[in-house]
């Protein structure tokens, strides 16, 4: 590819390396969470949300469980100013959540800001600007002491702020573009605000440290956050914040390596929303924990709900793919991946410990709101006799011999290739039900009486091609002298291999389903009908009668 020769490394790695995290396997704790949906996803949406739209959000976000959330930036525009006065004059704000306001550092923002947060409980002012080599030398043409001076000067201010207001709010800075600037500059520099701000156990503050834009191996942003960490002045009374972007792919990877690292709190949005290719992803974060067993402390039970009111609100569309929320992340359209899941939901069962390790899906479906048959087995051309069998159990309570999944397995695939299409479960019923139950075609049961006579005498009234004829047969059961009688005046020969019943259990009154296997001679294929009835004995006869229809041997 041409041009590579115009790129070169724009991040900078600690001036010591700190590995620490590495001996570390996984994140034993849900961090702070600040939802950054209202501010930087927002400003992300080619159509930003209206006033209504917002505090919809914000309550779907409090709903969720955030306690923190970053409600807008005040100064910016009498819509985010009106917003933040909304919340706190119509008491939208619950006495455990925090709001969260972003501000230059600037005086005439800063107070501003003050202005919009007046009676609200709990407030953090998010103080920031920009420390990155690429914007001190390119946007801002300053020196390293000029932009570390606007950061004193804005904590100043905020705590000159805080005094005339008569107000405790907790503070926050962000050396913005943290990823493009010198480590030990912005460890300077962070230093400078939390020696301004002098927090204390309790009134602790927020340094966060945002891959504004996302520019290394996501190794390399946890070695700067380690750094940071075992450096920052005072660092008991310091809350270490991530905002990852996405730039390269690896936000998830970032948040989740920087936590390892030693940070305290994460700054993110729902579904990744967020400019470029987004923030940070809480929800996947929050599903990672889950699934190591850790309690990610965010009600995230009901996807398809915070799907819809994303969707609607935002305008943006959740990627089908999308770890945990896309459409088709659960669904399994290969043969070996729904047989595999079958089993292992079989396996499941028969455990019955309650642990989740079932193959091909890392988490319950429906510990997040969704449906197994719907959402996991999905049918087409390239299904398998498990799935399709699964979703017969599952959803309408067939539980068919393997061997006749199989059967019916290559007659569901052969309908959905010659279609071209994705087959519904109830599709794959009515296939089923079509192909295989209480047939009729040639040969119609109309009533069938036994009495015990050394073995089994069976009279069986059957119309054929339209013509009542009764016949008689004896056998050692009752399906033995109904195969037998339907031998002895049929130019057919058969052996019954294959006999299973069970109660329908699913959307059925009392309903009874047989299943019969039958192999006509001079043929090594088995064929098979199932009957449906309310006696188990009447099901058992139509399932072989459904079988016969199915032969072909029978003339018309």
């Amino acid at each position: 590819m041409k041009n590579y020769e115009h790129y070169k490394r724009g991040y900078y790695m600690p001036p010591t390396m700190s590995t620490k995290w590495v001996t570390k396997e996984y994140v034993d704790k849900a961090p702070a969470w600040c939802s950054v949906d209202l501010r930087d996803g927002n400003q992300a949406l080619i159509v930003p949300m209206s006033l209504d739209e917002k505090i919809e959000f914000f309550k779907e976000l409090v709903r969720i469980g955030f306690k923190e959330i970053e409600v807008g930036f005040p100064a910016a525009s009498e819509t985010e100013y009106t917003f933040c006065r909304t919340l706190i004059e119509d008491n939208l704000i619950p006495d455990d959540v925090t709001i969260q306001v972003l501000t230059q550092a600037r005086e005439h923002i800063i107070k501003k800001t003050f202005e919009a947060v007046q009676g609200a409980k709990n407030v953090v002012i998010h103080l920031y600007n920009s420390t990155s080599y690429a914007q001190r030398t390119q946007v801002f043409k300053r020196s390293k002491e000029e932009i570390l001076k606007i950061a004193t000067d804005g904590a100043k201010l905020l705590n000159d702020m805080s005094a005339e207001y008569k107000v405790d709010y907790q503070f926050e800075y962000s050396p913005e573009s943290f990823t493009g600037t010198e480590v030990e500059y912005a460890l300077e520099v962070c230093n400078a605000v939390i020696d301004e701000w002098k927090p204390t156990a309790d009134k602790k503050v927020i340094i966060n440290l945002p891959a504004t834009v996302e520019m290394s191996l996501p190794h390399v942003y946890a070695s700067q956050i380690e750094y940071m960490c075992e450096n920052l002045h005072n660092r008991e009374n310091v809350i270490v914040s991530l905002h990852p972007h996405n730039d390269r792919g690896c936000g998830v990877a970032d948040a989740e390596l920087g936590l390892l690292a030693g940070a305290d709190r994460i700054e993110g949005t729902l579904f990744g929303n967020g400019e470029r290719t987004g923030n940070v992803d809480i929800i996947t974060l929050a599903l990672n924990m889950f699934t190591h067993g850790v309690d990610p402390k965010l009600d995230l039970s009901d996807i398809p709900k915070i799907t819809e009111i994303y969707e609607r609100l935002t305008r943006m569309h959740v990627y089908e793919r999308s770890p945990y929320t896309g459409k088709l992340v659960f669904a399994a359209f290969s043969g070996s991946h729904q047989d595999a899941i079958a089993k292992g939901m079989k396996c499941r069962e028969a455990n019955n410990d309650g642990m989740w390790t079932v193959p091909y899906l890392p988490l319950n479906p429906e510990d997040v709101g969704r449906e197994y048959d719907g959402d996991v087995i999905r049918i087409n051309s390239q299904s398998g006799k498990g799935g399709i069998g699964f979703l017969l159990e599952q959803k309408y309570g067939f539980n068919l011999p393997a061997k006749m999944r199989e059967d019916l397995g290559y007659t569901v695939k052969g309908v959905s290739d010659h279609l071209h299409k994705e087959l519904s479960p109830k599709e794959v019923l009515d296939i089923f039900q079509d192909e295989y139950v209480n047939k009729s075609d040639v040969i119609a049961l109309k009533e069938c009486h036994f009495k015990q006579e050394n073995g089994i005498e069976a009279e069986v009234s059957i119309d054929v091609n339209g013509i009542a004829k009764v016949y008689h047969g004896h056998g050692n059961g009752r399906l033995d002298a109904v195969s037998n009688a339907i031998m002895k005046h049929f130019d057919i020969r058969f052996s019954l291999v294959t006999y299973e019943e069970h109660a329908l259990q699913v959307g059925s009154n009392s309903q009874a389903c047989a299943y019969v296997g039958i192999e006509v001679e001079g043929s090594s294929s088995i064929v098979w009908g199932a009957g449906i009835k309310t006696d188990i004995i009447d099901a058992s006869v139509y399932a072989l009668i459904s079988a016969l229809n199915r032969t072909h041997k029978i003339e018309k």
